[in-house]
Order: structure tokens, then C-alpha cells, then sequence
């Protein structure tokens, strides 16, 4: 067996920026009870004709670009993702064609907002079984489809875009060296109606909010904390910290809860971009890649969490 490694990045936002003034207009909110509730000032939202399989493609061709490989040279290609239109084929099928990948394993995984990490992990396996030595990961989501603009519980949250990373076979070697640590992953099911997106063909999203913040804030440290055994550090040894944008709160929570080192990356990326469902880590972490702000080599936790209620996340070397 190879290891695995984070060899490039790439990402995709719509132009239309919503923002919290917008949404006074539209429900009875105001930026104020937004902002102290989710820290959220803007979000993305994409064109009516711009589609996850359009956002998918594009931040997938940037991470294939910065990679420097052919598209023939990709083994697998998977978009996680829980607000497709498509069922068949699926968006990764059409991201390969779009991409010119000729002959790739192509499939799409729904882990709801934890969906990315999920695909990052199916991804490592893949390669360090040897049976693809190059894997494109994307996370792309069109959540302004299956929100309920009525609702200003939820309306306020939910933006659009995508992310995307190119992972390759590494040296086998302990530790971080491989460059993606073990995965900790799971779900507790006995709370899977917490967030959904569930009834009929034009499902909306609804979630149980206090119901959700006390379990990720009481619940995701210790996960994070094994991600980081298992991958063989400490938090105090992490560079960056890219976790689900879902909430500000949660993310300081989650941060206060690590102890980590006052010069530690923290992506606070849901500020401008909102909850982007499977998107939000990788897009994320590709704008701190492009900023400068995380050296390459720094270990860095990715971990998101959402339906499920289920969890993933991994310690990687930031590319």
C-alpha cells in the first residue's frame, strides 16, 4: 500500500452575493439577529441556470489545472453532494466528461454537509489500495434550491459553491509524512431527523437547531481530538483548522474546546460564504490555500459534520 496526498486545489463561488440587509426585505430578520445567531454577513447565490454539475466543473478543472496532471491520468472522480437535481448520471459522471477524464470510476456521495471529508477518506483508501493512483474530490452544493424562503430560522443560512481537491499516491511513511491522516468518521442515527431534506421531489432543508449545536458543541471535540491521534499529534501541533462552516458559534465553540495555539489557522469562511452544505471545507480551505495564509506541509484538521447526524474528519498536509 501508498499513502495519499492533497496535491492540489481548486474552488467555485456564484457572482450574486445575498446579503443579511438582502434578507430583511424578504423575511422579518434583521443583520443584527443574524449576525449574533450565526456570525453569517453574506452568502453565494448561483444563477437559476447554474447547476452543482456547472459549480462541480469548474472548481474541479482549477484543482485538475493546478495539479499539473492529464485528465487520463485521473482514477476516480467523486462529488459529494446532497442538493443535486441529477440522479442519473451522476454529477461526477458528467464532471469527468466535462473534464475529459476518458475512463475514471465516477460516483456521487450524499453524507450531507459531511459529505467532503467522507469522499477525501473514500478517496485516501482508494489510492493507497492501489487501485487509482490519482482521485479528483469535489463537494459542490446549490443549497439556495432546497431552501425555504419563508423561513427565517433557515433562509439565512445557506449559500452556494463548490471545492475541490486533487488527491495522489505518496511514499508510505508514519505520521503526517503520507499527507492524509486516518479518517475519524461516524453518525449517530438515533438523531438523523436533526437535519434533513427529506418528503418529496422538491425537498426543503429543515434542521433542529439547538438541537444541532448542542451535539456538535458537546460532542465533535473529542472527535476532532482523535483525528488528530490517530494522524499522531496533538491540537496544540496543528498549523490550520478547517472545519464545516455551518455556525460562527459552533466553529469558536469547537475552537475554545482544542486549546489550540493563539497563531493557529482558523477558516471563518461561513462569515462571507454562509452553510455550504459538502462545499464548505474545501472551499474553504482552498481560499486559505490561495491567500497564503497556511505554508505547504502544515498539518491541518478537516472536519465537518452535519445529516446524519454524521461526522468525518482527517488531519492532512496542506499542499
Amino acid at each position: 500500500m501508498t499513502g495519499s496526498r492533497i496535491a492540489a486545489l481548486g474552488h467555485h463561488q456564484p457572482s450574486r452575493v445575498l446579503t443579511n440587509a438582502d434578507l430583511e426585505g424578504m423575511v422579518e430578520t434583521s443583520d443584527e439577529w443574524i449576525r449574533q445567531r450565526t456570525g453569517i454577513a453574506t452568502r453565494r447565490i448561483a444563477a437559476p441556470g447554474e447547476s452543482v454539475t456547472d459549480m462541480a466543473a469548474t472548481a474541479a478543472a482549477k484543482a485538475l489545472a493546478a495539479s499539473g496532471l492529464d485528465p487520463a491520468e485521473i482514477g476516480l472522480v467523486t462529488v459529494a453532494t446532497c442538493s443535486a437535481v441529477d440522479r442519473c448520471p451522476s454529477i461526477a459522471a458528467q464532471v469527468a466528461a466535462r473534464l475529459g477524464v476518458p475512463s475514471a470510476v465516477c460516483f456521487d456521495l450524499n453524507n450531507g454537509c459531511a459529505g467532503f471529508c467522507t469522499a477525501l477518506a473514500c478517496a485516501d483508501h482508494t489510492v493507497r489500495a492501489g487501485a487509482a493512483r490519482h482521485a479528483l474530490v469535489v463537494g459542490a452544493e446549490k443549497m439556495s434550491d432546497v431552501t425555504d424562503w419563508t423561513d427565517r430560522g433557515t433562509c439565512v443560512l445557506l449559500g452556494d459553491g463548490a471545492g475541490a481537491a486533487v488527491v495522489s499516491a505518496a511514499p508510505q511513511a508514519d505520521g503526517l509524512a503520507a499527507g492524509i491522516g486516518p479518517v475519524a468518521w461516524g453518525s449517530d442515527p438515533t438523531r438523523s431527523d436533526a437535519v434533513r431534506l427529506v418528503d418529496d421531489w422538491q425537498p426543503k432543508f429543515a434542521q433542529e437547531g439547538q438541537t444541532v449545536f448542542r451535539w456538535a458543541t458537546s460532542e465533535l471535540p473529542k472527535v476532532a481530538r482523535a483525528a488528530c491521534e490517530r494522524a499522531g499529534i496533538t491540537p496544540g501541533d496543528l498549523a490550520g483548522v478547517v472545519t464545516h462552516q455551518a455556525n460562527l458559534r459552533i466553529i469558536e465553540s469547537l475552537v475554545r474546546q482544542l486549546d489550540l495555539p493563539e497563531d493557529v489557522v482558523v477558516a471563518r469562511d461561513v462569515v462571507e460564504s454562509g452553510n455550504t452544505s459538502a462545499a464548505s471545507v474545501p472551499l474553504a480551505l482552498a481560499k486559505l490555500v490561495e491567500a497564503g495564509s497556511l505554508p505547504s506541509g502544515a498539518p491541518v484538521l478537516l472536519f465537518a459534520f452535519g445529516g446524519g447526524l454524521s461526522w468525518a474528519g482527517q488531519v492532512v498536509a496542506c499542499p
